[in-house]
């Protein structure tokens, strides 16, 4: 929620439902980042329905494109240019990642309020499972307070990364479920390093959440915040 309402960017009448898919195995993420342009494009063109594409990726560092060199702290495992927004990022087992190609001349030409329901809508999902995030002005994502670690600490746990062309909507969200949170520490995740922010997951907060259960939440969350999905 932002000033007390809840953004949402349903379509226009005639859309057709956005297409729900969800990966049956890991993702290499040079695959990912060829099907995503190759389904906005065809989204552009009005040749596909929109999509929103769940996947787990093998271990792997991604660098948008206000990635700092010095943020990446140790190479431990592949590093990838993803041609989205923001700095260094981690992939790997056990995050749920939601790519989400949107065409926003549908829903509003607004990539500030894409952003907001993207972040509204990781909100919710957590919130499905009794974890209060919250967003952050001055950083970018979700996070959570950790009064366990000190008084001011908090941690991420969602991760935000888009890139608009032709006002349709690439890359998306990053939801750490039980990623192993050792990985992180080869960058300075979105280039927050300050010592009082770090990383967390549903696992880390005590939450056994299968990622079919997240995947259940996902889906309530986005249809009530973008509309209806089929597939």
């Amino acid at each position: 929620m932002r000033d007390g309402m809840v953004e949402t960017l349903h379509p226009t009448a005639d859309s057709a439902a956005v297409e729900w898919r969800v990966a049956a195995s890991r993702v290499p993420y040079e695959e990912a980042l060829a099907t995503m342009a190759a389904r906005a494009a065809a989204i552009a063109d009005g040749r596909a329905s929109e999509l929103v594409w769940l996947v787990e990726h093998p271990p792997l560092y991604t660098a948008g494109t206000g990635a700092k060199p010095e943020h990446l702290l140790e190479a431990r495992f592949p590093v990838h240019s993803a041609g989205r927004g923001g700095q260094f990022t981690y992939h790997g087992p056990g995050q749920r990642i939601a790519y989400a190609m949107l065409d926003l001349k549908r829903r509003a030409p607004d990539v500030r309020r894409f952003v907001v329901t993207l972040e509204e809508w990781i909100i919710q999902t957590l919130a499905s499972f009794g974890v209060e995030g919250g967003r952050r002005d001055e950083r970018i994502g979700v996070w959570v307070r950790r009064p366990d670690k000190g008084a001011d600490h908090e941690d991420k746990i969602a991760a935000i990364g888009i890139r608009v062309q032709r006002w349709v909507t690439l890359h998306g969200i990053a939801i750490n479920v039980a990623p192993d949170l050792t990985h992180f520490s080869g960058i300075v995740p979105c280039g927050v390093a300050d010592a009082r922010y770090g990383v967390t997951s549903l696992a880390d907060l005590g939450i056994d959440a299968s990622m079919a259960e997240v995947d259940a939440a996902l889906r309530r969350g986005f249809e009530a915040l973008f509309g209806r999905t089929g597939g």
